[in-house]
């Protein structure tokens, strides 16, 4: 499994907009996302905020119409996602992202039916993440943290090299 801290990702309709920032002595400015954004196509319905503690792991979320888009700027949090998507050419393949400061600042886009859930590794996380729908119960499928079809081990550490 290929840890990701930028550049390009392997499932299919998963996406990485790199952000810049600008800066000077009165402060740092960084555009996250707008609506003529290609990247961000399916347009915005709500826009949610989650701080998370050290060491914290939840999992596994899928939608199945909805796009999701990730930003940590506080914090820093393992991003997993798992395609469950048959009809997808990377169907059943797991992908890590570490997201935060020190990883360099980007947005991933979730794309409907990849499974995602995250772990924070840094310090208190701060996550925001905007979405194509409103919160609808009906849309949202979970699956437990330790489902044996994926198999991803939220315990396990980085690895030693």
């Amino acid at each position: 499994m290929t840890v990701r801290t930028s550049g390009r990702t392997g499932i299919a309709g998963v996406q990485i907009k790199e952000l810049s920032q600008h800066a000077d002595e009165r402060r740092v400015f960084r555009e996250i996302i707008r609506v003529t954004d290609e990247f961000f196509a399916e347009g915005f319905a709500q826009l949610s905020h989650a701080t998370i503690l050290p060491g914290v792991a939840v999992a596994w979320h899928v939608h199945k119409t909805q796009v999701d888009w990730w930003y940590v700027p506080l914090g820093a949090l393992k991003l997993v996602l798992h395609d469950l998507r048959p009809d997808s050419p990377t169907y059943r393949q797991t992908e890590e992202y570490l997201l935060g400061p020190d990883y360099g600042h980007r947005v991933v886009k979730i794309p409907p039916g990849v499974a995602h859930g995250y772990k924070a590794i840094g310090g208190v996380t701060h996550l925001f993440y905007v979405t194509s729908k409103t919160y609808d119960p009906k849309e949202e499928s979970r699956l437990p943290h330790d489902d044996p079809s994926i198999g991803y081990d939220w315990t396990a550490g980085p690895p030693i090299k």
